[in-house]
């Protein structure tokens, strides 16, 4: 290794290690999350955060060749704002940046703010985005090479360690040329990002959260998408198709949320979607089956209730035990209905 490399790379690493100084400004920073006397971790990645205009959902999306990459680079609160913090990363960026954007603060000056405190801003990449998607990002000096940030409506996209300057274009492109809801836009940034080069390092993990556009959400109830692929050799891949899945639970949930509230119709078809979306998916087929048979559809239920006990044989298990639930009648007769399926 050439000599002036070396120290270049042995300077970093002692600065990785260094103890970071955290914001003192006690208005700003009360009760928020700091990180005082923590080591730099370094997570040099491309990112995304993104707002959609029409539903108010917030979110971010990321990928590096570095392990468990979501865990602290991507930040999101409904109807506040997302943050990604990365390269020399300093994780309260995250939290501290959504405490005070949710106190009114607009992206860019709690951006500024955070910078203004943090003696190590020349290592830094941030991108911010606020719930009237104002947008801010910041590229230190120091970032590696190759390293961009691009703003545009409702979007920053910023990337450090790349192979080339041309993947910020590449994810703002794909974000701009895509339809589709928040997350679909924000996956093709990503893809966008890989199709140029990515990450010079190559490939390892993803994630993506997006939330609503409410604020006051709980984050437990505000939370669209949360996904995280920690170590995979094909994380875009292995994210989308996560995607997909969650689309799919998401629509049972639906279907649960409308048996929930008395309307059946509703919820039959939203099982019926699920059973579209992942034919495979024995727990779609099996739920449906369980409803319509709950709602004295039994002919209609015992079809489904045969393919599910095909594809999983303990579903037959269960059945006698759900009407202590109240999932289904304690009949008996039906029971026995059902369990008589071969």
């Amino acid at each position: 290794m050439p000599i002036v490399l070396n120290k270049f790379i042995t300077v970093l690493s002692l600065l990785a290690f260094a103890p970071l100084a955290v914001a003192t400004n006690a208005s700003e920073t009360t009760n928020h999350y700091q990180r005082a006397n923590i080591a730099l971790r370094p997570a040099h990645t491309y990112s995304i955060v993104a707002r959609d205009p029409v539903t108010g959902q917030l979110g971010a999306a990321v990928q590096s060749h570095w392990f468990s990459v979501g865990a602290d680079v991507i930040w999101a609160q409904p109807g506040v704002g997302a943050v990604a913090t990365q390269s020399f990363i300093e994780v309260s960026y995250g939290p501290n940046g959504l405490a005070m954007m949710a106190d009114g603060k607009d992206a860019n000056t709690v951006l500024q703010s955070l910078l203004a405190q943090d003696e190590h801003q020349d290592v830094r990449q941030v991108g911010m985005i606020d719930a009237q998607g104002n947008t801010a990002a910041h590229t230190g000096s120091k970032a590696i090479n190759a390293f961009c940030d691009l703003q545009g409506e409702n979007f920053s996209v910023q990337a450090n360690l790349m192979e080339n300057a041309s993947v910020c274009e590449a994810m703002a492109a794909n974000f701009n040329a895509t339809k589709g809801d928040l997350a679909a836009r924000m996956l093709a940034a990503l893809q966008g990002a890989q199709s140029v080069g990515g990450d010079i390092r190559g490939k390892q993990s993803a994630a993506m959260l997006v939330v609503k556009g409410n604020k006051g959400t709980p984050l437990w109830q505000g939370r669209v998408v949360d996904l995280r692929v920690e170590d995979n050799p094909e994380p875009l891949e292995e994210l989308a198709r996560l995607l997909h899945v969650s689309r799919t639970y998401s629509k049972m949930t639906e279907g649960d949320n409308f048996m929930t509230e008395g309307k059946v119709e509703q919820a039959l078809a939203a099982y019926a979607q699920a059973e579209v979306m992942m034919p495979d998916n024995h727990e779609a087929i099996f739920w449906h089956a369980a409803t319509l048979a709950a709602v004295n559809r039994v002919d209609e239920s015992l079809p489904l209730f045969k393919k599910a006990f095909a594809m999983h044989p303990l579903w037959r298990e269960l059945v006698p035990r759900l009407p202590a639930s109240g999932l289904l009648p304690d009949d008996k007769t039906l029971i026995n209905k059902i369990l008589q399926i071969k």
